[in-house]
């Protein structure tokens, strides 16, 4: 048990330090929901009518904050591809740990990256105009740290299928730009096609954005939540769980 917690830990460590020493790294992560939020949101904002009683910067600025986070999560798995790369992964896997602690020694850099990413993103708040208590952000901290570490899972169950970074590459392009897209991010899912609202279902990121949207607007709940609440955090959690599982499982075979 304590081999494990100080895998968990060494783990954590080193993808920290490794995400500190590539100051680019943060500044490539975090232009793309900047770009999203000024430029997309603040040209929207001018074309989309605010019948929602908001204007459409303020109404995305939730799915900014989950878009910082899958692309954070899912891509801090990358460095599973690294470490398959250079070997150093053939050396974890013959230390005297459990594959359980690997994984979620991986999944936990994922959420303190990401969730690092999201609180900067999130401190732009008054910049567009909102106002959020101290609970609030509290409470979407809290969010996009479950949120997190549900996505850096399922990163990391994708990335044990691959030896490359090209072929990642190209899967995730496939698997992330949906995900966001079909995540009510940037419109109310409810004014999706039915086929496509399936998708959106079965989409965990969908119900960490409608989570966030619980914290950011507490008093239009009709306007902008397509779940309950309970319902949301449930998914992340369940799907958390599921993704570690399979996750472990992948790793147990590869002995």
């Amino acid at each position: 048990m304590k081999s494990d917690l100080n895998a968990v830990y060494v783990i954590v460590a080193r993808e920290f330090i490794k995400f500190v020493r590539e100051r680019g790294r943060l500044i490539s992560t975090l232009a793309r929901p900047l770009l999203w939020l000024f430029l997309v949101g603040g040209g929207m904002s001018r074309m989309v009518s605010p019948d929602m009683g908001m204007p459409y910067m303020q109404f995305i600025f939730p799915g900014i904050i989950g878009m910082t986070i899958l692309f954070s999560s899912i891509f801090s798995s990358i460095s599973i591809i690294w470490d398959k790369e250079f070997g150093f992964m053939k050396e974890m896997l013959v230390a005297p740990v459990s594959r359980f602690s690997i994984v979620v020694g991986k999944a936990l850099s994922g959420t303190v990256v990401s969730t690092l990413q999201a609180l900067i993103i999130l401190l732009l708040f008054p910049i567009i105009g909102l106002k959020l208590s101290a609970i609030q952000i509290f409470l979407i901290l809290t969010i996009s740290i479950i949120l997190s570490f549900c996505l850096s899972s399922l990163g990391i169950l994708i990335a044990t299928f691959y030896e490359s970074f090209e072929s990642f590459s190209v899967i995730m392009n496939f698997i992330v730009m949906p995900m966001f897209f079909l995540s009510g991010a940037m419109y109310p899912i409810k004014l999706l096609p039915h086929v496509l609202s399936f998708f959106t279902k079965i989409n965990p990121l969908t119900y960490g954005i409608d989570a966030l949207k619980y914290m950011v607007f507490p008093e239009k709940r009709m306007l902008t939540h397509d779940f309950p609440l309970s319902l949301d955090i449930s998914v992340i959690v369940i799907s958390s769980l599921i993704f570690v599982i399979i996750a472990v499982n992948v790793f147990e075979r590869r002995k």
